[in-house]
């Protein structure tokens, strides 16, 4: 299977001839979507089918797709859904079965889409004064909780025929500042870091993919971000936390990386990273991307390959009667029933 370490977005609800050329071109290993590329459920399936036919093949097609504030598929053809910390409340009342079911949920409109891969659970701890950039997406403050959570809502995704993204390795919840439009620096200890922010992650290191962080850890690496740090990804993510899949950076057009897109990215693959994440559609840089990243081989063409063997059919379930329980559970726990 030829494809290229990275993962594009694109423009608009439809791919462009000049994206159609590109992608047959490079055959990036995905796909990413935003709001500016969904109207509807066809346009959307019609998309996925433009993308898949461009590349020759059925590549994977990814989304960010958590819930609260963090959803790019939304009223009025889908429900709105609630964040991980509305989650997490009424899975202490229910148990964390809810939790799974948000997962179930969550794969059941993705896969009518032929969307396969969901960047979530986030597994970030809710930290006091960090940034915005994660707050109610965090399960909490608990690291058992949020190890716990998320790997329900990523069993929910797994058995819904979607593979699950865990996020942001080795933590984003220290943060001050949000990574999409500057640095953020750590300057805790490894032994704080370790009995914290690391536990989810190393708690769910046997799920088949994980997402980087742009933050850097001064007690690892004073010069470098997580996602272009070969001592993070290599002591920490593959070592400490033991992550044996497929690794994707954070998307490399974020304001906490320097150096031009190819440099970005070259940096990333340099440092440990599997697959290269650009997100904007702008094809200037998807240019500059696509030519700073090889093809899939050796350990990372294994992992690639182990991560596509868990997207499975959906299994058979009630949908129905699950969103019913999820949304009365949701209602109790805000209060409302």
């Amino acid at each position: 299977m030829t494809m290229r370490r990275f993962v594009s977005g694109a423009a608009g609800p439809r791919l462009s001839a000049a994206e159609r050329t590109f992608f047959a071109a490079t055959s990036p290993f995905g796909l990413i979507l935003f709001r500016r590329n969904i109207e509807s459920p066809d346009q959307v399936r019609a998309l996925v089918a433009d993308f898949h036919d461009a590349v020759g093949r059925a590549a994977p097609v990814l989304v960010d797709q958590e819930g609260g504030r963090v959803q790019r598929f939304g009223p009025p053809h889908w429900p709105k859904l609630p964040s991980a910390r509305r989650i997490a409340a009424a899975a202490m009342r229910e148990g964390d079965d809810i939790a799974r079911i948000a997962g179930r949920l969550l794969a059941h409109d993705l896969h009518a889409l032929g969307v396969t891969v969901d960047c979530a659970p986030c597994l970030d701890l809710s930290i006091p004064g960090q940034s915005d950039v994660i707050g109610d997406r965090s399960f909490g403050a608990d690291p058992a909780t949020v190890a716990r959570l998320g790997r329900a809502l990523a069993e929910g995704l797994l058995a819904g025929g979607v593979l699950p993204v865990i996020k942001h390795v080795p933590g984003h919840g220290r943060a001050l500042v949000d990574s999409h439009l500057a640095l953020p620096v750590v300057e805790d200890g490894v032994d704080l870091l370790a009995a914290s922010d690391f536990a989810p992650f190393a708690a769910l290191a046997d799920l088949p993919a994980a997402m980087t962080a742009h933050v850097v850890y001064t007690a690892l690496d004073p010069s470098r971000p997580g996602t272009t740090s070969a001592v993070v990804i290599g002591d920490v993510i593959r070592g400490r936390i033991g992550f044996k899949g497929l690794l994707f950076s954070d998307d490399v057009s974020m304001g906490a990386l320097e150096g031009s897109l190819g440099e970005r990215a070259r940096r990333c693959l340099d440092a440990g990273c599997d697959v290269v994440l650009h997100c904007n559609g702008d094809f200037a840089e998807m240019e500059a991307v696509a030519a700073a990243t090889s093809v899939f081989e050796g350990e990372a063409l294994a992992r690639a390959e182990d991560a596509l063997a868990a997207i499975r059919p959906p299994q058979p379930a009630d949908v129905d009667a699950l969103r019913a329980r999820f949304e009365a559970a949701i209602a109790a726990a805000d209060g409302l029933a």
